[in-house]
């Protein structure tokens, strides 16, 4: 088991620890912001060398980073529209992200393109050429084809095989194409923090951000309402959806991207993911995408939001409608709304370039990220997607860097996150491969924890694999302190909320064991 004294782990006795640090010591950097994009800034600066406290107002990936597509993506949409440079930076990562950083929780997803009777030959033409150009990236970054496929051509057989869903009269064949998936995104950020916490950085949630300037952050401990500050060398402020909040300079449009869930078996637990192109809008698809769980999501929109809530956007009438108006152009048997389980949405910060007056649809706003260094001033780092946050980190620990007089590269390109290691490696444990999918080389641990109470071992109900276990190993290690923490994002349970009510009792049982000090820490027999 874990050992208790695990530098990795993140709890209520790490953040005690912490606060009391943080009342007596200055850091080299402050970041704000407990998303993907502040944990890599995070796990960078302290790999470097320098001392970091991490503040996040409420539970680590409660906002954008746990609401994706949970794709790892070289830039496909991003090669159609001609955005080079995204779509290279784009595979870049993923490289490093598939090949050393994360192998345990990102793995190749196949991607369909239907050809269908109604296509026509130039859309058809367009996607050959995208999909060879896309491969082409793959083999320049470097990602080998045994760990990234390549292309190929499907006959309708193969088609209907691999998702049965697209087994229609119209149907002429399929193109197959590769990309990755991550097994969860709130996993993602979990293991970067974890992997920073390990290395020493002060990883903080439930504090809230109220000002900063460039070397001070004035915040508010939300558990107790107690006031306090953080003094810093210098300040980056990763807050997303929240960043103009600090940064009144800062242009930003909020994009609401929504996800439907349904369950595997309507679709006929599709093997691949497959793309349906949006009518009148070149580049733009629809995905329908796979997961570990048994359910599909269908995803996304891409709309502009400013009133949203970035914690709990609302999935609008229309999101949906145009969800299953467009992925029903491709199904045997369409989808009606009572197939829905269950809906997302995230809010992408994305960063306005146009000037004033100017009103391109999110869409067209470009994927590349900003990072904002005005002397005097906190650094802002903003933009980007999922798949880059490492490239994002770098570029703003570097100007960090800048302003502390250090010259130590980045070296975060090949710094496993904890629980990573080679598929061969993970291949030879003793655990569920479900759960090495999903905690790696602690996915012994995980599994023996099931063996310490009854209520560890056993699904949380019928029709699920997830045990009690690994709720307990989310408030000892990964800084879960509420129902909502277990069942929204170290599970995922309340993405379908029939399922998330089924596991609330026992998840509450499970919480109130934990409660007891030597459950908590990993001493009970």
């Amino acid at each position: 088991m874990v050992s208790p004294g695990d530098k990795t782990w993140i709890n209520d006795a790490t953040r005690l620890h912490s606060l009391e640090h943080l009342r007596a010591h200055t850091v080299d950097v402050a970041v704000i912001g407990g998303g993907i994009t502040g944990a890599g800034v995070a796990l960078d600066a302290v790999s470097r060398g320098f001392s970091v406290a991490l503040l996040e107002s409420k539970d680590f990936g409660s906002g954008t980073s746990g609401y994706s597509s949970k794709l790892i993506h070289g830039g496909l949409r991003y090669l159609a529209r001609g955005d080079f440079s995204v779509a290279w930076e784009s595979a870049m990562e993923r490289r490093w992200l598939m090949d050393s950083i994360a192998p345990h929780l990102i793995r190749p997803l196949g991607f369909i393109i239907p050809d269908t009777v109604g296509t026509q030959r130039t859309e058809t033409a367009a996607a050959a050429v995208g999909v060879a150009l896309y491969d082409l990236l793959r083999r320049a970054s470097g990602l080998s084809s045994s760990i990234m496929p390549r292309p190929q051509l499907l006959s309708k057989q193969a088609v209907a095989a691999m998702a049965p869903a697209l087994d229609n009269p119209g149907l002429r064949r399929g193109l197959l194409y590769w990309d990755g998936q991550v097994i969860d995104d709130t996993r993602l950020v979990m293991g970067v923090l974890r992997t920073a916490a390990g290395l020493g950085a002060h990883v903080l949630r439930d504090v809230h951000a109220t000002a900063i300037t460039a070397t001070s952050v004035a915040a508010s401990n939300t558990r107790t309402g107690e006031a306090m500050t953080v003094h810093a060398r210098t300040v980056i402020n990763a807050a997303g959806v929240w960043a103009a909040d600090f940064d009144p300079l800062l242009t930003m449009t909020p994009s609401r991207g929504t996800h439907l869930v349904v369950r595997a078996e309507r679709l006929g637990n599709p093997h691949a993911a497959h793309t349906v192109a949006v009518p009148g809008h070149f580049g733009r698809y629809v995905f329908v995408l796979p997961q570990p769980d048994d359910v599909v999501y269908i995803g996304l929109t891409d709309e502009e939001d400013r009133a949203a809530d970035g914690h709990h956007p609302a999935v609008p009438t229309h999101d949906i409608d145009f969800l299953l108006g467009t992925i029903n152009r491709v199904l045997g048997v369409p989808l009606q709304r009572s197939d829905v389980v269950g809906s997302f949405a995230g809010l992408r910060p994305l960063v306005r370039s146009s000037g004033p007056g100017e009103t391109d649809p999110t869409s067209d706003i470009s994927r590349n990220h900003l990072v904002r260094d005005v002397p005097g001033e906190a650094i802002t780092v903003v933009g980007g997607k999922l798949t880059t946050y490492r490239r994002m980190a770098q570029d703003a620990v570097d100007a960090a860097a800048a302003r502390l007089g250090s010259s130590t590269p980045s070296r975060t390109k090949k710094l496993p996150l904890i629980g990573a290691a080679p598929r061969a490696t993970l291949a030879t444990l003793e655990a569920p491969a479900r759960l090495l999918a999903k905690y790696g080389t602690e996915a012994p641990a995980v599994h023996q924890l099931a063996g310490t109470h009854r209520l560890l071992a056993e699904p949380l109900f019928t029709g699920t694999q997830i045990t009690g276990a690994e709720l307990l190993f989310a408030i000892r290690a990964e800084a879960a302190t509420s129902l909502e923490d277990l069942l929204e994002r170290r599970t995922r349970l309340s993405l379908v909320p029939e399922d998330a009510d089924r596991a609330r009792g026992r998840a509450a049982e499970i919480l109130a064991l934990a409660a007891d000090t030597q459950l908590a820490t990993g001493t009970t027999e």
